[in-house]
């Protein structure tokens, strides 16, 4: 379950209350709910396809241990290719996501303690937390670098469970703090259909990228079949993964709500895109430092969540040459067994996304683009595809 809670609860939750602000208090908990009902659903469909049978259902035939290898398998030459391509650019762009809130983390971090001893909304404050984040970036890439050379999911159970235990430190923090902040205005802020805009196109715009966050908050598809293949049976793998997945749906909603709903009774009009950096906060000073190093220990795990895979995918296609294990010599350390490949190839993996992240430094936006580009193709379409090459449903049949 630890992988699946640092699957689930992800950098996205904290751009919850900033959805709900423009989806109002009718639309943005609807949004909440409706996507993780379809996550439970598509959840269920993807871990059927874990393994499949002969045609009379007793002898099993392959463990389809990821996304592409399942969809191979049911629909096609063709129809991996599609997959792989939205399955790279959705498993890149999380990287990007996690590197960018890592960083703006650790600036905000910065900017607490400044705030603390300066004063609230101090101008130096806003100055010194106003350069660039460049700096953490790199920081955050040399540990990525570092955790990249795990070799894969079934020898990462330990980060996740420390991810896990992060998530849910900051989750409960930015929960807490938004109901004390609704207690101390005496008042639930917000409208029924959310921020009121200049002109239906902005209004539109907001919207579809409020969507698209929440989306993104729901990203667990992409890594499910790589989760089940951590279990053992018995019982079934797909009843176990099943079971976990909908125990941590409903944990991380109740959280989704929490931070999303309470942040907007809070702040209103004026909810920041990021909760836990955006400084409607500012004291106690020291839990909202707790609360963001956190959210950095936490985005350590969830960035080898979704890159693991990504790493998978590459060596795979490169086959034997990506497991060949040469022997160099390492300065200091003598002559060690190295894959010269996994490391040079998770080391630029990781070096582009940086790169990416430097480049595009928008935490909404790239949140939302990631979402709404992902979520048909990953969410819907595929799985339910699979599901009916499985069940060997006809077109047009009920």
């Amino acid at each position: 379950m630890a992988h699946i809670i640092t699957a689930v609860i992800g950098s996205g939750v904290l751009s919850l209350a900033w959805s709900v602000a423009q989806l109002g208090w009718v639309g943005g908990p609807a949004a909440i709910v409706f996507f993780a009902g379809v996550t439970v659903v598509q959840s269920s469909l993807l871990a059927d396809c874990y393994i499949s049978r002969d045609a009379d259902g007793h002898g099993v035939v392959v463990r389809n241990k990821s996304y592409v290898q399942a969809v191979r398998l049911y629909l096609g030459e063709k129809s991996r290719l599609f997959c792989g391509f939205f399955l790279s650019i959705s498993l890149f762009g999380s990287s990007v996501v996690y590197t960018l809130t890592s960083a703006t983390s650790m600036r905000a971090i910065q900017k607490a303690n400044c705030y603390h001893t300066e004063g609230h909304g101090a101008a130096a404050c806003s100055a010194a937390g106003g350069g660039s984040d460049v700096y953490y970036m790199v920081l955050f890439a040399l540990a990525q670098m570092v955790l990249s050379l795990i070799p894969d999911f079934h020898n990462m159970a330990w980060l996740s469970v420390f991810a896990a235990v992060m998530s849910f430190s900051y989750s409960f923090i930015g929960f807490g703090l938004g109901a004390a902040k609704v207690i101390e205005n005496g008042v639930i802020k917000g409208a029924t259909r959310g921020i009121a805009l200049a002109s239906p196109t902005q209004k539109v715009w907001r919207v579809a990228q409020a969507l698209g966050d929440i989306a993104f908050a729901y990203p667990y598809s992409l890594v499910l079949l790589e989760i089940e293949d951590t279990l053992r049976s018995p019982p079934a793998e797909s009843e176990i993964m099943k079971t976990a997945s909908r125990a941590s749906i409903v944990v991380t909603t109740f959280f989704y709500l929490g931070c999303g709903c309470f942040g907007y009774a809070a702040f209103g009009d004026a909810t920041p895109g990021n909760l836990l950096t955006g400084f409607g906060f500012y004291e106690p000073y020291w839990l909202i430092d707790l609360a963001n190093l956190c959210v950095v220990l936490h985005l350590l795990g969830g960035y080898q969540v979704y890159s693991q895979p990504a790493f998978a995918l590459a060596e795979r296609w490169f086959g034997t040459e990506a497991s060949t294990i040469d022997v160099v010599e390492v300065p200091l350390l003598g002559r060690r067994r190295v894959n010269v490949f996994r490391l040079c190839y998770r080391t630029a993996y990781v070096a582009a996304a940086t790169a990416v992240a430097v480049w595009f430094p928008y935490f909404n936006q790239v949140v939302g683009l990631i979402g709404a580009f992902s979520f048909w193709p990953l969410a819907i379409h595929f799985p339910v595809e699979m599901y009916l090459a499985q069940a060997k449903v006809a077109p047009w049949t009920a």
